[in-house]
């Protein structure tokens, strides 16, 4: 446990601006939906893996005092994308195709304090992904049984929230807060980290100006002013990697986004938004400080809940890589986690002229 807890420190502790997420949806014409994400890690190369989960899988959550919490078996296959260690699933899906993922949630959500005489029912934060993806095939489902648990941190800065998605695009968002767990419908289909998601909501009405196109030329005393480029309807928009300026830039891009004709189409399309909110290496560290690695965002998935498909991409290697659960018997397939990268190299394509 001490070794768990020394590899959460390492990864959440102290460093609030050194993790940062930025989650989108969108549709297809077909009716297909796709949810997508990044996740930031700034300090050091994050160890990720995908982890595949069988039907009937014993599992145990951790607690702040050992692997000895609520015990659950799993109902539905499940394959997931973990950071630090296999049981800590950051984003997944399930053979129902429900989708889950944590989001950091720094300052504004907190959770009940541990009580070690009800760790029978205490769920480690960390493990909630794990806990809804193994169990649950709905919302509703999720919903009714959130109060069956006691929720707790395994590391005092390590507080998040979730998005779980339904193949039907219905989207929530769940906030712990006071120890209170509250859901919220998540119609704009985007999500950051703090503040909580009702304030992201209302700071878009500081950007009502903002509109897809070109502004029209505009008379300026005496001169005529014209836009410099395509796009100026977006002037004002937030440029900056916190967490409410890539909510705003989240919301407008999904919203701009031409429906695509197929969920492979949309897919592809969800990499080409999140390229958008890669973080460079350098921006969050003073000058000279930087680690060496190619890129504070670690990786980025898109996960097609209509066909339950898995698709993603690293910091160390863009090809874009897939998992698909049908070809997966969940009743026979061992309990498992690999690397995401094989090898941490970006393959390069060599063109031969003759």
């Amino acid at each position: 446990m001490k070794k768990l807890l020394l590899g959460l420190t390492a990864v959440w502790g102290g460093t609030v601006q050194a993790v940062a997420c930025t989650g989108i949806s969108l549709f297809a014409k077909d009716g297909s939906y796709v949810q997508a994400r990044t996740i930031e890690w700034a300090k050091e190369p994050m160890e990720s893996e995908y982890v595949i989960i069988p039907r009937g899988q014993e599992l145990i959550s951790f607690t702040p005092t050992g692997s000895n919490g609520l015990k659950f078996k799993a109902r539905h296959g499940v394959v997931g994308l973990c950071v630090v260690q296999k049981e800590f699933i950051a984003e997944g899906i399930n053979e129902a195709g429900l989708s889950a993922g944590l989001f950091f949630f720094p300052y504004y959500g907190g959770y009940l304090p541990y009580d070690p005489s009800l760790n029978a029912q205490t769920l480690a934060d960390l493990q909630v992904t794990a806990w809804i993806l193994s169990r649950f095939s709905s919302i509703e489902e999720v919903k009714a049984a959130i109060s069956t648990v006691r929720i707790v941190g395994l590391e005092r800065e390590a507080v998040v929230h979730w998005r779980i998605g339904e193949p039907s695009g219905r989207q929530v968002v769940l906030e712990i807060v006071d120890g209170v767990p509250r859901f919220y419908e998540n119609t704009v289909g985007v999500l950051t980290n703090s503040p909580g998601f009702e304030w992201h909501l209302a700071n878009l009405n500081n950007y009502v100006n903002l509109f897809p196109g070109s502004a029209p030329d505009r008379p300026l005393s005496g001169i005529t002013l014209h836009p410099l480029g395509g796009n100026s309807g977006f002037l004002g928009i937030p440029g900056d990697a916190t967490p409410p300026s890539r909510f705003v830039r989240a919301a407008f891009y999904r919203a701009t986004a031409p429906l695509r004709p197929t969920a492979y189409d949309t897919v592809t399309q969800c990499f080409h938004i999140l390229n958008n909110f890669d973080i460079p290496i350098g921006i969050e560290h003073p000058l000279g400080e930087a680690p060496d690695m190619p890129s504070t965002t670690q990786w980025t998935s898109a996960i097609d809940l209509t066909h339950r498909k898995v698709y993603y991409k690293t910091a160390y290697n863009n090809t874009i890589r897939l998992i698909d659960l049908s070809e997966i018997d969940f009743l026979r397939v061992a309990y498992q986690a690999h690397p995401l990268d094989k090898v941490k190299e970006q393959p390069v394509e060599k063109i031969s002229v003759e």
